[in-house]
């Protein structure tokens, strides 16, 4: 497997499955880890990093849920591959950042990644279609198991797992939900539902988590905190705010079907018109469009496409796996002119 592979496949996360995929696009699980005796990786010297890879390298080697996966080096990608890689969801922004320590390890189902020497020495996750938390918890805690067979972590009996970041202390773990919120902000209600779950402990971010703006009406929901709660607790915790807004979506979306259908047709339908004739087209528009389609097909006005075919359209018109369907490098006019043609592809055989 290698990272051509994974461009040529739907990710797992992609395929519109699970509970209420309708609105949350994907479940995911992260866990951080660090191996005992070495200084966390922004602290460590070349040759301790060097080694840290090699230990992590040979621990993923022998996993079994590794059995058929990519293991690649940061530094043997070029641009585009990495933002591929983070358009896919499957390193971080940060991780982008090439140095000779770093490496990312990705199976064949693009369910799980491992991230090697990120901030913490090993940030692995696994990400599934749907709200589906408990299961993708069980994947990560059985990865974790195994990994642990092979590597000694940091861990003290008073503060649990020892992490670069200090609100990552304790277990260690980060659930998060990415949603698809478009009724609750055309509805002006989003300020009120995020300000209610951040006060609760729970962070609200954009389609590509920290640091990143929410586009489309896609927002990256988790846990901020993981001391002084179990792993059990802090899935548990999310999964009942996740339902409550859940809930409240699904209620702004039957108050537009109510009071303002005629309105919310429009703007759907001049969205499908303009995504299905357009010549030249943006990143920022695609999704804002993509994502009133989407609701669109969600209640009931849009019948002729599904969301398996938007969840990809969101992804595969983003810049770098424009790039890499071309197999080439193109300036931002060419991928604009590349997106709106694939766009106008995937629409007229939806």
């Amino acid at each position: 497997m290698n990272i051509n592979d994974i461009a040529k496949q739907t990710g797992e996360w992609l395929k519109d499955e699970g509970p209420n995929a309708d609105i949350v696009i994907s479940s995911r699980v992260r866990i951080a880890r660090n191996v005992k005796d070495y200084p966390f990786y922004h602290w460590a010297g070349k040759k301790e990093k060097a080694e840290v890879f090699s230990i992590v390298k040979e621990a993923i080697n022998t996993s079994k849920y590794m059995k058929n996966s990519m293991f690649i080096k940061i530094t043997d990608l070029d641009e585009v591959d990495r933002l591929f890689l983070v358009e896919r969801h499957l390193m971080s922004r940060e991780h982008a950042v090439t140095d000779e320590a770093k490496a990312l390890a990705v199976d064949d189902r693009e369910i799980i990644s491992i991230m090697v020497n990120e901030e913490d020495h090993i940030r692995a996750h696994a990400i599934q279609s749907g709200f589906n938390l408990v299961d993708t918890w069980r994947i990560v805690d059985t990865l974790d198991d195994e990994l642990s067979t092979k590597i000694e972590y940091w861990y003290s009996e008073r503060w649990g797992y020892l992490t670069a970041c200090p609100t990552n202390i304790g277990t260690g773990v980060r659930g998060s939900v990415l949603m698809h919120l478009p009724a609750l902000v055309i509805t002006n209600q989003i300020a009120r539902v995020l300000q209610a779950i951040t006060k609760l402990g729970i962070a609200a971010r954009g389609l590509y988590g920290e640091g990143s703006e929410a586009s489309g009406n896609f927002f990256q929901i988790s846990n901020q905190v993981t001391l002084g709660r179990s792993e059990e607790d802090i899935i548990d915790n999310i999964e009942k705010l996740i339902n409550q807004v859940i809930r409240r979506e699904r209620s702004a979306r039957e108050y537009l079907l109510t009071n303002n259908k005629a309105s919310i047709s429009d703007r759907i339908w001049r969205a499908y018109g303009t995504l299905k004739s357009a010549r030249i087209i943006t990143s920022d528009e695609t999704i804002r469009l993509l994502s009133l389609i989407r609701l669109g097909v969600d209640i009931g006005i849009i019948t002729d496409i599904n969301r398996k075919t938007l969840n990809e359209l969101f992804i595969f018109t983003q810049p770098a796996h424009l790039q890499k369907i071309e197999g080439k490098k193109l300036s931002s006019t060419d991928r604009d002119m590349k997106r709106a043609d694939l766009i106008r592809e995937k629409l007229k055989v939806a």
